[in-house]
């Protein structure tokens, strides 16, 4: 398995996806499964999703005003880990009912990722048992495929849930982070690559995993801001560096840069970074980083914001949907209308 969740708590104290503002909203997760399984047919299976208010419906304050929603796509979200206990004292697997995962789920990465794409399209966002995030680190290869396995067929059965109640043939757009780009890579391979649904597919999202050049047979890399029908991925370090683990890797990983999204130009300076979300959602932060691509990753310089000077890790990979959050929020919105004209 990919180490790509590599110092991520390093972080917690900046970045809302590892902070214990959730814990307020555990006692509003009642739901329990009767066997363990997920319900599609019950909205409490889903994190996100546009028959409930949910915190994907949410927008930084400074946006508010001009908020026009479109509900002419859908986006499907696969969020990522959210079950991180050492000692897998919940299972190899998250239980589907766990008040506290879910509530830690909705409220960092439902929050502050989903939301992105909340003016682009109706959100769905499977709850799935997710792998233990320390399967990512396990010499047990084959209890971790194990694992993720089985929180791919959570996924891929929600998926075909929704493909069959909800899209009725509207477009879609792949949103994912971390582990739940790890089975949207898998998902977009089973159900898109060469297959009619490509035809529905406007954008998908794959960050914080890395994609291996010839992975797909027809589905390629976007190279133009505005293309579509092809998918996007990063991963974002500091600049001059390199883990380990991505240098043991047998591929350079393909690598889009979320503030140009244009393969002619691999680099973009921090004045192109038109706004964050980190740890306080409803503000907005102009040019808190840069980007460049290098080597199969995305190198950027030491983020500027309030508190950065407290930053010690260089990878930066439970940022990478904060980071860039207005230049994804507005490059979706322009492949959707393009994917639109077109029709």
């Amino acid at each position: 398995m990919n180490k790509a969740i590599t110092g991520i708590c390093l972080l917690s104290f900046l970045f809302v996806s590892c902070s214990r503002g959730y814990q307020q909203f555990v006692s509003s997760y009642t739901f329990k499964s009767p066997d363990g399984k997920p319900d599609y047919s019950n909205l409490d299976y889903w994190a996100a999703h546009p028959d409930k208010k949910d915190p994907s419906d949410s927008l930084p304050k400074p946006l508010v005003k001009d908020f026009v929603p479109d509900t002419s796509a859908d986006v499907f979200f696969i969020y990522p880990t959210s079950y991180g206990d050492a000692s897998y004292t919940l299972g190899y697997n998250a239980p589907i009912d766990n008040a506290l995962i879910n509530a830690k789920t909705d409220y960092s990465s439902i929050l502050y990722q989903a939301s992105v794409f909340n003016a682009a399209g109706r959100i769905f966002a499977p709850r799935y048992r997710q792998a233990n995030y320390w399967y990512y680190f396990s010499k047990d290869t084959a209890r971790a495929k194990e694992a993720f396995d089985f929180a791919y067929d959570d996924v891929k059965l929600a998926f075909e849930y929704y493909l069959e109640h909800f899209n009725h043939g509207r477009p879609i757009i792949i949103g994912a982070h971390s582990q739940g780009t790890t089975h949207a890579i898998r998902l977009l391979k089973e159900f898109f690559d060469g297959k009619p649904l490509q035809k529905q597919l406007v954008v998908a999202y794959l960050a914080g995993i890395p994609v291996q050049p010839g992975y797909f047979s027809s589905l390629k890399s976007c190279d133009n801001p505005d293309e579509t029908g092809c998918f996007c991925s990063w991963r974002t370090m500091k600049k001059d560096y390199i883990p380990g683990y991505i240098k043991t890797e047998k591929y350079k990983a393909i690598v889009t840069n979320p503030l140009t999204w244009d393969a002619s130009k691999p680099d973009a300076p921090r004045s192109a970074n038109n706004g964050s979300v980190l740890r306080h959602f409803n503000k907005i932060t102009k040019h808190v980083v840069n980007a460049s691509i290098h080597e199969g990753v995305l190198w950027t310089n030491k983020p500027r914001f309030f508190g950065s000077i407290f930053l010690r890790s260089k990878n930066y990979h439970i940022a990478d949907y904060n980071f860039y959050y207005m230049s994804i929020r507005q490059n979706v919105k322009l492949r959707l209308n393009r994917f639109l004209n077109r029709q």
